[in-house]
């Protein structure tokens, strides 16, 4: 019988095993996948969700650092920058890695390439099984991200307007020639997709582009890409990823009786940008916070609700906030970049909602008192 069984090794997974390693907590973790994997993503890193690591980022493994933001629509531009890093740009499937591994320090129980089928809450414990075993503990996290069903233990899967839909695709290219094109930027184009955007995110050797839409306006993402990239000078056959991406703001139901979610799997994403990790970072730790104090200090089941309310406190009106600001942006696209042209302070004011400086309701309101659509 163990404490603590969480399912999903990627950073939500990763990050509370490592706080339930640190807290003492007899922790397994089960991933479908060998690591590393290869994970369909921008890979921006917000100085915001690296405040909410324990330990130190290795150089090495940052692939950019980014200043600003570069906006696009149609044939227009605007550009702000501020002097210092608000985001690190790395490979997903290196950064995952280091953070399953520095769960892994903490003397956790990991398995990779297991596959969870069920996970069922009993009266005296969660039951989890695998192709290879059955397993049993206290409690459980659900940290599979936005494609797994497990979550469904819990709350019902997200309907067509509840989550968009990205296509990806990673395009080598020379460090300088990225240097030149882009420097410390990165490149949104909004009119792209219906309810999203369009992206361009400097690597190392590589760049990341992608489109994003909610899947109810954005019937043809694949061609939707293809011609981003034509647009953009990416002629070549590309190797084209897709995936899901819930819309943060909605209000879903996180906690069951003894199963918590976190991350996409509880529908953590900023519904603007799409930036996840440090709602996923973090309420994985919360998550463990919350089931360690019942374990160790003989709580309640009730208590379990406890993780609700600091997710809300921490991030919950500012992804609620994202939303409405989501969807003013994409209803009125034309509008509202001739308002970020027409007063440059509104999107450079935006970087400190990336920052994590303000939250999107002090945004809005900050931009609706000073400015005006015209």
């Amino acid at each position: 019988m163990y404490d603590l069984i969480i399912i999903g090794g990627g950073p939500s997974g990763a990050s509370a095993g490592r706080r339930a390693g640190k807290l003492g907590l007899n922790t397994l973790l089960l991933e479908k996948d060998k690591f590393p994997r290869y994970k369909p993503c921008g890979g921006g890193l917000s100085t915001h969700a690296i405040s909410y690591l324990d330990f130190e980022l290795p150089q090495d493994i940052i692939e950019w650092k980014v200043t600003g933001i570069r906006g696009v629509f149609k044939n227009k531009m605007i550009e702000v920058n501020k002097d210092h890093n608000i985001s690190l740009l790395l490979s997903r499937a290196v950064f995952d890695d280091f953070l399953l591994k520095k769960a892994e320090e903490t003397g956790i129980e990991i398995h990779t390439g297991e596959k969870v089928l069920s996970c069922t809450e009993k009266p005296e414990f969660v039951e989890v099984i695998t192709k290879e075993q059955t397993y049993q503990a206290k409690f459980a996290i659900v940290a599979e991200g936005a494609h797994g069903l497990l979550k469904t233990c819990v709350r019902p899967a997200d309907t067509r307007e509840e989550y968009g839909i990205s296509v990806v695709t990673e395009i080598p290219a020379e460090e300088r020639e990225i240097e030149d094109r882009l420097g410390k930027n990165v490149e949104l184009q909004l009119g792209v997709a219906n309810g999203g955007y369009g992206w361009i995110f400097p690597h190392k050797t590589y760049y990341s582009v992608g489109v994003f839409g909610t899947v109810k306006d954005f019937p043809h993402p694949k061609a939707t890409m293809i011609k981003f990239l034509k647009n953009n000078d990416f002629t070549g056959n590309y190797k084209l990823s897709g995936h899901k991406i819930p819309l943060g703001g909605i209000k879903r139901r996180i906690v069951g009786s003894r199963v918590l979610l976190v991350g996409d799997a509880a529908g953590f994403v900023d519904a603007f940008s799409g930036e996840g990790l440090a709602y996923a970072i973090s309420s994985g730790q919360f998550a463990a916070n919350v089931l360690a104090e019942i374990c160790q200090q003989r709580g309640k089941l009730k208590d379990l609700h406890k993780y609700k309310s600091i997710c809300q406190a921490e991030f919950g009106t500012h992804l609620k906030y994202s939303l409405i600001f989501s969807r003013l942006i994409h209803s009125f696209p034309e509008r509202s970049f001739k308002m970020f042209i027409d007063n440059k302070e509104i999107l450079d004011k935006y970087l400190e909602v990336v920052d994590f400086a303000i939250d999107y309701k002090d945004y809005l309101s900050w931009s609706l008192f000073n400015f005006k659509l015209r």
